[in-house]
């Protein structure tokens, strides 16, 4: 039963500090957080679209030598 009051106060104390540590987050403007996950979706396009590519011209390559 010890272990478990223990386990329930050391919950209780990183909750406590995890909540004192997000009041210092400095969380950036809607704007600013839309222009980078657009940023970040087209370079993830980019990225997926160029790996197909390449797999697709390996595949073919392969398929002609075997």
């Amino acid at each position: 039963m010890a272990g478990v009051i223990e386990y329930i106060e050391q919950s209780r104390t990183f909750l406590g500090e995890v909540s004192t540590e997000l009041r210092k987050v400095v969380w950036p403007p809607r704007k600013e957080t839309l222009a980078f996950t657009w940023v970040v979706l087209i370079v993830v396009a980019f990225v997926a679209v160029y790996l197909g590519l390449v797999d697709f011209l390996l595949s073919m390559a392969l398929g002609l030598v075997f």
